[in-house]
C-alpha cells in the first residue's frame, strides 16, 4: 500500500499534532509539520513538491495557480475553516486536487475583539511593562461605559461584540453597505450612515469579511473624520484599512490609538511601523488562536484526510 505524505504548513505554535489524534493516519502516511512561514512561492513550491497533502491554516500560506501547477504530486488541500480566499479552487479543479474545509466557531474571536479593546482602553500592556521594568503607573485610562461603540459590519461576529457592548452600558451604533435597520435593532444598535459611524465613534471596531467591496473601505476620509480621542480596532482583515493612511493618522496622533490582530503581511515585517508606533497594541493574528478552536481544524483536518485516504 502505498504511503501517502502530508505537509502540515505554518503551525507557528508547534501543537499541530497535539491538537488532535493524527495516529489514526500513520499506518497509510508520513506527517510533515512546519513551523517557520515561507513567503516566496519557489521556497513553497520546493517545500510542497513530495507532498500529497497540504494541510494549511487559514490563510497563512496561500495556494495560488502558478504555485498549484507547480506541484504535480498534490492530490489533496486540506484546509481550517469553512472556506479559504487564498486557495485557487478552480486551479485545484483543473489538476484534479480536492479541498476539503473544517468546522469553525467565532467565540474565540469575539472574546479576543474585547481583549482588544480594553487593553487599549486601558494600556494594559504598557502598565505591565511598567511594572516589568520597575516602574508603577504610567497611564490614565478610558471608561467605556456611555461611550459610542461603533461596529463595522454585523454579521455573526460584530452582532456579539456589539451585545457584549450594550453589557459594558455602551451606546450601539453600525453600519454596513447591506445593512437594513431591523438588522441593527436586532443586535441592539441604531443603523447610522458610514460618516456618523466614524464621526460618533469612541470605540470603533471592524468585523466584514474581505472582499472587492470592502478591501480599503477604511481610507483616510473615514479615518480623518474620528475624534483625536478614538480607537479603531481590527481583528478581521487588515486590507480593509488601508495601511499608509492608518499609519498616518497615529504617527500625527490624530486619533488616540488602534489595537490591530491583522495585518496587509503576515507575519508583520520587522521593521514595519506598527511593531513600534506607542499607540499601537499589535497582536500575531491570533483572534482566532485558541485550543477549542484549534481542537476543531484539526480534528476535522484529520477526518477530512481519514475520509480521502479510504477512497484512494
Amino acid at each position: 500500500m502505498k504511503k501517502y505524505k502530508i505537509a502540515v504548513l505554518d503551525d507557528y505554535q508547534n501543537v499541530a499534532l497535539e491538537s488532535a489524534d493524527w495516529s489514526v493516519l500513520r499506518d497509510r502516511a508520513d506527517i510533515a509539520a512546519f513551523q517557520n512561514h515561507l513567503a516566496d512561492p519557489d521556497a513553497v513550491i520546493e517545500r510542497l513538491l513530495p507532498f500529497d497533502v497540504v494541510c494549511v491554516m487559514r490563510e497563512r500560506t496561500p495556494l495560488p495557480r502558478n504555485v498549484i501547477e507547480c506541484l504535480p504530486n498534490l492530490k489533496l488541500i486540506a484546509s481550517t475553516g469553512p472556506g479559504n480566499a487564498s486557495i485557487d479552487v478552480a486551479a485545484a479543479g483543473d489538476h484534479g486536487i480536492a479541498v476539503v474545509h473544517t468546522g469553525y466557531r467565532s467565540d474565540p474571536t469575539i472574546e479576543f475583539t474585547w481583549a482588544l479593546i480594553l487593553a487599549s482602553a486601558r494600556h494594559i500592556v504598557t502598565e505591565s511593562n511598567s511594572v516589568r521594568s520597575g516602574g508603577w503607573q504610567q497611564t490614565v485610562g478610558t471608561d467605556l461605559r456611555g461611550k459610542t461603540l461603533s461596529v463595522l459590519g454585523l454579521g455573526r461576529i460584530g452582532s456579539q461584540v456589539a451585545r457584549i457592548g450594550s453589557a459594558f452600558g455602551m451606546n450601539l451604533i453600525a453600519w454596513s453597505q447591506n445593512m437594513t435597520p431591523e438588522a441593527a435593532k436586532a443586535a441592539g444598535a441604531i443603523l447610522v450612515s458610514k460618516d456618523q459611524l466614524f464621526e460618533r465613534a469612541d470605540i470603533l471596531t471592524i468585523h466584514l469579511v474581505l472582499s472587492s467591496r470592502t478591501r480599503g473601505l477604511v481610507g483616510a476620509a473615514e479615518l480623518e473624520r474620528m475624534k483625536p480621542t478614538a480607537r479603531l480596532i481590527n481583528a478581521s482583515r487588515g486590507p480593509i484599512v488601508e495601511e499608509q493612511a492608518l499609519i498616518s493618522v497615529l504617527k500625527n496622533k490624530q486619533i488616540a490609538g488602534a489595537a490591530i490582530d491583522a495585518f496587509d503581511i503576515e507575519p508583520l515585517p520587522p521593521s514595519h511601523p506598527f511593531r513600534t508606533l506607542d499607540n499601537v497594541l499589535a497582536t500575531p493574528h491570533i483572534g482566532y488562536v485558541s485550543h477549542g478552536l484549534y481542537k476543531t481544524f484539526y480534528e476535522d483536518t484529520v477526518s477530512n484526510i481519514r475520509k480521502w485516504l479510504d477512497t484512494h
